[in-house]
Parts: structure tokens; C-alpha cells; sequence
């Protein structure tokens, strides 16, 4: 399964943000509008691979609820296991419960770096769509014209385009996903449990 590992890059337009540069606006246009397409494209990736993920989990979880389905049929049919046995069940219930945490585990930590990443890609895809309607604007009113010879006199760190990150408060929804998901097995699996001693002890 695919893991994330986000990078802190930044694309610059115009070189050093210590000196005054002259920059052709088609120059300038044409990286913000890179810099767009690359995010945009960022972002649709790893959405798709968010769905991919979100599949995998689906399909997890079916084939243990078939599971489930299956021990517990064996369980009310069989004629051999009484109270004394029913640490066999709750052994086997134990183990593949155990397996399937571990699976969903690492599924939800991929669905989560994945949906981070996202959300930095479509920051800065945002920041540099506004700094590039900045700049038409400022070409359109004919601001930041140098000679007439279709050159902006710019600073550079105007155009610089750094890699968003969302603040910590973001993180709090990939917690109550975490909460949610393993709470309703913790759930499941107390439920299987006591529904085996039942079934055999009473």
C-alpha cells in the first residue's frame, strides 16, 4: 500500500527576493499558470488515490463481515463445542480481529496522508490562482509597466508561491475518523464475544 510523504517545496518566479527584478509578464504568466496546472493536478492525484484507499477499506470490510458471518454460523451449528470450548472461538475471534486492526490501520493512515496532502495542494493552488488575478489585474490597469516594452518591475518574493500547509486544528478530524473507525470494531468485537459464551454456555 502506497504511503505519503509530503514535501515542503516552493516554486519561485523571478529569482532572489533580495533585489528588484524586471520580469516579462508573459514570463510571469506563464509560471503562475504552471504552478496552477502542477497543484491542480496534484490535487485531482491524490484524490483519486483517496478513493482507491476508501475502496480497499470498503472491501476489508466486507470480507471480515463474511467472516464474522461464517464463525458464527459454524458456531450455533455445531454440535461439539460447549461452554468449556468457548476460548477456541474467542481465541480465533481475538487473532483475526487483531489482523483486521492492523489492516484497517494502515488503510486509514494512507486515506489520511493522502487527504492531507490534498488539502496542501489545493492551498496552494489557491494562493498562486489569487496572485495570478493579482497580477492580470495589475496588467490590466497598466500598473507595474516598466518602458512600455511589456516587462512588470516586481519584487521576487511576490511571485514566490510556497507549499501550504493547513493549520493543527485540521488534524482534529483525522483523530475523531480514528475514534469512529475503532470504536465500532472495539464494539464488534465485544458483541462477537459475548454472543459466542452465550451460545455455548447458555
Amino acid at each position: 500500500m502506497a504511503e505519503y510523504d509530503p514535501t515542503n517545496t516552493a516554486a519561485t518566479i523571478g529569482g532572489s527576493s533580495h533585489h528588484q527584478h524586471l520580469i516579462h509578464k508573459e514570463t510571469a504568466l506563464q509560471a503562475l499558470n504552471t504552478i496552477i496546472q502542477l497543484h491542480f493536478e496534484k490535487t485531482l492525484e491524490k484524490k483519486r488515490a483517496v478513493d482507491v484507499q476508501k475502496k480497499e477499506l470498503w472491501k476489508l470490510f466486507q470480507l471480515f463481515f463474511l467472516f464474522l458471518g461464517i464463525v458464527f454460523l459454524a458456531q450455533s451449528n455445531s454440535p461439539t463445542l460447549q461452554c468449556r470450548h468457548c476460548w477456541i472461538p474467542i481465541g480465533f475471534l481475538s487473532l483475526a480481529h487483531l489482523i483486521f486492526y492492523v489492516s484497517v490501520a494502515q488503510t486509514l493512515r494512507c486515506i489520511n496522508g493522502f487527504k492531507y496532502q490534498r488539502r496542501c495542494h489545493k492551498l496552494t493552488l489557491g494562493l498562486a490562482t489569487e496572485r495570478l488575478r493579482q497580477l492580470r489585474i495589475k496588467i490590466g490597469s497598466g500598473g507595474g509597466a516598466a518602458g512600455g516594452g511589456g516587462v512588470i518591475d516586481e519584487y521576487g518574493d511576490e511571485f514566490e508561491i510556497p507549499y501550504q500547509e493547513p493549520p493543527e486544528s485540521y488534524f482534529g478530524k483525522f483523530k475523531r475518523n480514528w475514534i469512529l473507525h475503532f470504536g465500532f470494531l472495539i464494539f464488534i468485537y465485544g458483541f462477537m464475544v459475548s454472543s459466542s459464551v452465550v451460545m455455548l454456555c447458555f
